[in-house]
C-alpha cells in the first residue's frame, strides 16, 4: 500500500515553475508549493501474500488497485 503525492501533478507544477523562471522571474521570488493531490495505491497480490485483510471500504477509496 502506498499513499503519496501524484507524480504527474508534481511534474506539471515543476514545469510551471520553470516557465516562470524562463519568462524572467527570480527563483527566490517564486513561492514554494506543497503537493495538493495525493493518491492511494493498494497491491492486492502483495497483501494476499503477506496475509493482512484489506477492508472493502479502504479498497473503495483507493485511486488504484493492483490485482
Amino acid at each position: 500500500m502506498s499513499y503519496g503525492p501524484n507524480w504527474a501533478d508534481l511534474f506539471r507544477h515543476a514545469a510551471e515553475q520553470v516557465d516562470k523562471i524562463l519568462r524572467g522571474a527570480k527563483p527566490a521570488d517564486i513561492p514554494v508549493e506543497q503537493p495538493t493531490r495525493f493518491e492511494l495505491v493498494i497491491n492486492l497480490n502483495t497483501a494476499k501474500a503477506l496475509g493482512p485483510e484489506i477492508p472493502p471500504t479502504l479498497l473503495a477509496r483507493a485511486d488504484q488497485v493492483i490485482e
